[in-house]
């Protein structure tokens, strides 16, 4: 079992309260009850933190009071305080500390902590919280230590290559934050026994083998039996281990410039 030591990154024990509410615990369930993403439940209680992604407020510089632990992602969020005294939560690069001062506006340096549109981003940068669309807020490059770059600019669009390899145009008018986000060494984690994915939300994931035939494809047999199918299945019959999932007719298909590598690494 390995843990991140917080020590030396985080500034502040106690969040700030304006910006914090209650969140329900719903364990993987939908409105109607039912259970749409297994294996959640339990786990120590959390309270939301309003994280603006939209970056509204443009053209007034910022300065970073605190660096702060969020439950619920896994980048380390910030505190920044306003010109005119409005407090926000936003997640912070890596190379951000308490004091320094960043701005949202389209003049804006490329340095880490500032956000200006794709198009003024020189090719090369890396750059997190990336819009899809402008003015709809951020939604590429959000986890802990990630980062999509910027490859080039193309007429209305700009390339970038998120960290999963693929390569996408975006809009050039759409916005983003320059800077790979916080908390960098979040995938070395390793989470040790079972007890720590408990008090995480993780619930157990039973082998398909293990289960029933009216369960799982897999189940049934007398002992340990084999898959006894022609192809790897989910639950629910659906195929899996490289089987495509995308839809073919799917509206952004050609704002994909290359796939991501899904080849197994030997």
């Amino acid at each position: 079992m390995t843990t991140i030591s917080y020590r030396g990154a985080l500034t502040a024990a106690a969040p700030h309260k304006p910006l914090v509410s209650g969140k329900p615990a719903r364990a993987g369930r939908n409105s109607r009850g039912r259970i749409t993403v297994r294996h959640k439940g339990g786990g120590a209680k959390r309270k939301l933190r309003v994280v603006d992604f939209r970056y509204e407020k443009q053209d007034i510089p910022a300065t970073v009071e605190t660096i702060e632990y969020d439950p619920n992602r896994s980048g380390f969020i910030g505190l920044v305080c306003y010109r005119d005294g409005e407090r926000r939560y936003v997640v912070l690069p890596g190379e951000v500390r308490p004091g320094s001062t960043v701005i949202v506006s389209e003049r804006a340096e490329a340095v880490p902590g500032n956000r200006l549109p794709l198009v003024r981003i020189p090719v090369g940068t890396m750059v997190h919280n990336v819009e899809l669309y402008p003015g709809r807020g951020a939604r590429l490059a959000r986890s802990a230590g990630t980062g999509a770059v910027v490859l080039g600019h193309d007429q209305r669009f700009t390339h970038i290559k998120l960290p999963s390899g693929e390569v996408r145009k975006v809009p050039s008018a759409s916005w983003a934050s320059v800077g790979s986000v916080s908390n960098s060494q979040h995938n070395l984690v390793t989470i040790g026994k079972a007890g720590r994915s408990r008090w995480l939300g993780i619930r157990p994931t039973v082998r398909g083998s293990a289960m029933n035939p009216v369960d799982h494809p897999y189940g049934g047999g007398e002992g340990k039996a084999p898959q006894g199918t022609r192809r790897p299945k989910n639950k629910w019959g659906k195929g899996t281990r490289g089987v495509r999932t995308r839809r073919q007719k799917k509206y952004s298909n050609p704002n994909i410039v290359s796939r991501r590598k899904t080849k197994k690494k030997k």
